[in-house]
């Protein structure tokens, strides 16, 4: 396969962008991307939307955001794969590029999930309708089950969730694009209001619009290119089962651990080997599972990792420099790439006040529901 590397980033802000429209706010960050690729076309276009359908009445997505692009009649599909589709745009656009088809592609993610559309059901259509949806439960309720069993399990503390809220508002606090700027304490997580227990809204990520895109192309483009690459060494993706009450342990977040064993072994790196991460924390329990699968830390060990400073900016293993999901917002069809973005931008060297110092290997982890899909990239400056 040939080598690949993204050569250009764009987000919008992530919050209530009441003045955006979807379209709006893809062609936005398109064009930040496109400009900081410095590149006159595109060979293809994938867009990472979960269900754009149900959020805003719209589909056909590709032809759209194609058309407003005026990339038009460029190939251009839509990807979907429930929160991580915006990671799995980005797979598609690899691979299409690794394979020889394409030279240039743009890959992106977009969500308008503020316009007046049943958030909560919308979402829950990215779980089990017949055994989970059908019976009440919600993804903070099937989360919350996780908290307790890893509690129950292996001793996690109400006070180590709260440390991976108060630790990506931290982080977020530095970031101009993230959707809530402010820092918080241990007590105001727990104090907070509850959702399900024992998670509180400032567990929780919140509903969000916004949308990043990134260009991909082959190193036979980038030696022509005046722009700083970043190499896409590894990729990797995997599935579990959707509901929750199939697994054999719900602390085990397989799809996750999974591809991860994929793109480390593509990349050719071990766990230590990473500089920073960007992990898919839709709930505090989410970033603790998923550094356990991730092998940053051992399973069962991430809340008392996550406490000790470990995951902070200048910690072991600086984990969602962005702010997260939590802080930075989570758009679901463009966290993915969003997560992208700011890897890139870390390894470059261009995150201003929360840049990791020395990172030259940065990976990305975006997830799909409880865990039932999930996609690993590895990149290296």
């Amino acid at each position: 396969m040939r080598e690949v590397a993204v050569i250009g980033c764009g987000m919008t802000q992530f919050g209530e962008l009441w003045s955006l429209s979807l379209r709006d706010m893809f062609v936005k960050a398109a064009l930040e991307a496109i400009d900081d690729a410095k590149i006159d076309h595109i060979d293809s276009l994938y867009v990472g939307a979960m269900t754009p359908g149900l959020f805003v009445g719209q589909e056909h997505i590709g032809a759209l955001m194609a058309d407003y692009l005026g990339m038009s009649p460029v190939p251009a599909l839509r990807v979907e794969s429930a929160c991580c589709s915006g990671g799995m745009a980005l797979r598609m656009g690899f691979f299409d590029i690794a394979s020889g088809n394409s030279d240039i592609v743009l890959v992106g993610g977009v969500e308008k999930m503020t316009d007046g559309a049943d958030v909560t059901y919308a979402l829950a259509s990215a779980a089990d309708q017949d055994y989970e949806v059908y019976h009440g439960v919600t993804f903070p309720g099937l989360y919350a089950m996780i908290a307790r069993a890893h509690m129950h399990t292996y001793g996690t503390t109400r006070e180590q969730l709260a440390a991976v809220s108060v630790k990506n508002h931290h982080n977020g606090s530095l970031n101009p694009k993230a959707q809530f700027r402010a820092k918080i304490t241990i007590d105001k997580v727990i104090n907070a209001t509850m959702v399900a227990d024992p998670l509180t809204i400032l567990d929780s990520s919140p509903v969000s619009d916004g949308a990043a895109c990134a260009v991909l192309a082959s190193m036979d483009v980038v030696k022509k290119l005046s722009v700083p690459a970043v190499k896409v060494i590894g990729t990797g993706a995997a599935t579990d089962t959707l509901a929750l009450d199939k697994r054999k342990d719900i602390t085990v977040l397989n799809a996750v651990k999974q591809s991860a064993e994929a793109a480390y072994k593509m990349a050719g790196v071990k766990p230590a080997d990473i500089g920073l991460a960007e992990v898919h924390d839709c709930f505090t329990i989410a970033e603790i599972c998923v550094i356990e699968e991730l092998g940053f830390v051992e399973k069962g060990k991430g809340g008392p990792f996550t406490e000790q400073g470990n995951t902070a900016l200048e910690g072991k293993i600086p984990d969602n420099p962005s702010g997260g999901l939590k802080s930075k917002g989570h758009p679901v069809g463009a966290t993915g790439i969003a997560q992208v973005v700011e890897v890139v931008e870390q390894l470059r060297g261009r995150a201003d006040k929360r840049q990791v110092k020395n990172a030259k290997i940065g990976l990305t982890q975006n997830m799909g529901g409880s865990g039932a899909s999930s996609v690993v990239h590895i990149f290296k400056i």
